[in-house]
């Protein structure tokens, strides 16, 4: 059965955040106890790795038991794959990248060998069956009948992210439910120490005003502060244009060629999602009204990879936006 990925950018969606104050702050709240009621995840004698349970709850605040010591992890999204692998957790099923037909292309080197169990939120069951999981991380699934079926595989079934959550929190979640949240608090602290230095690196550019933008078939949407690569920008010191300076964690809907002017900044990064948005990018590219924005005027155009700056994120992604940031504003 396939399953539509939430859609990330809609401002009508706004509306159901209220709902998601829960969030991944409640797979934080958890019982570290195993099923005997101990402190101790692990209840054996002799320590054994597949002994106990913790009960945590999800992002939805579904109280869910997840083992001590997880072995075999399934992950359904790109965000719970890129986090599972920051935190040195390798999964024994994953499905492809965003708008893909494949695994990220940034996650590629370390996925090697690791089965393909269906496309993002679109597991196949008899794949996912076959890959054994004692855990399943199911990112932001919304298919109450699809998460049944997860749940038959088995009860582990962890929905990681809500509407609200951005990467840090479901980090943290996801490390709880993995068994390493002291390890994901550290690669927080490393993020943030790296976007600070490599901030203050920029030279010229330091505290420039960038503009974030993805490029749908219809027109651009241009990101909100929260939103994942604009809220690593912001970490590394950089601003955003006067009228993009909205706090939020969405797209704005897509612009017309009319109010193209808002997408302006120093710099200015495009990245697309489909063919059908790299079409319509490259089609606009012609048009007077975005020759005459002023990032394209002073060559200060930086077109980035979709299925990283303009996803929910993860430690991993935020690398690579920072990575990419650092390397054009400082390129001679």
């Amino acid at each position: 059965m396939t399953v539509p990925r939430r859609p990330l950018s809609p401002a009508s969606r706004r509306a159901t955040q209220a709902v998601a104050a829960l969030g991944a702050a409640a797979l934080l709240l958890t019982g570290c106890g195993s099923d005997d009621g101990s402190d101790n995840a692990s209840s054996d004698k002799g320590g054994s790795a597949s002994a106990g349970t913790r009960t945590i709850k999800d992002a939805t605040g579904t109280a869910v038991k997840v083992p001590a010591h997880p072995k075999r992890i399934v992950t359904l999204t790109q965000e719970d794959l890129d986090a599972v692998l920051a935190l040195g957790v390798k999964p024994v099923g994953i499905t492809n990248g965003q708008g893909l037909d494949k695994p990220p292309a940034y996650l590629a080197g370390k996925v090697k060998g690791i089965d393909v169990v269906g496309n993002l939120l679109q597991p196949v069951m008899d794949k996912v069956v076959a890959a054994k999981p004692d855990l399943i991380l199911a990112g932001d699934m919304q298919d109450e009948q699809v998460l049944k079926q997860l749940r038959e595989i088995t009860p582990a079934t962890v929905v990681t992210m809500a509407p609200t959550d951005d990467w840090k929190l479901t980090l943290r979640g996801i490390g709880n439910a993995v068994g390493e949240l002291p390890k994901a608090n550290k690669v927080i602290s490393d993020h943030e120490r790296a976007a600070k230095a490599a901030g203050k690196k920029l030279g010229a550019n330091k505290g420039a005003e960038v503009s974030i933008v993805r490029w749908n078939p219809d027109g651009p949407s241009w990101m909100e502060n929260k939103q994942f690569a604009s809220g690593v920008a912001l970490e590394m010191g950089l601003k955003r244009p006067k009228n993009q300076n909205k706090d939020g964690n969405a797209h704005t809907p897509s612009l017309s060629l009319e109010k193209i002017n808002e997408i302006d900044g120093d710099w200015l990064f495009l990245s697309t999602l489909t063919s059908d948005g790299e079409k319509a990018l490259k089609d606009v590219q012609k048009k007077p009204a975005y020759k005459d924005l002023g990032a394209v005027k002073k060559k200060h155009v930086v077109t980035v990879n979709g299925s990283v700056w303009s996803t929910r994120g993860g430690p991993l992604a935020a690398d690579e936006v920072m990575n990419d940031i650092s390397e054009a504003l400082t390129k001679k």
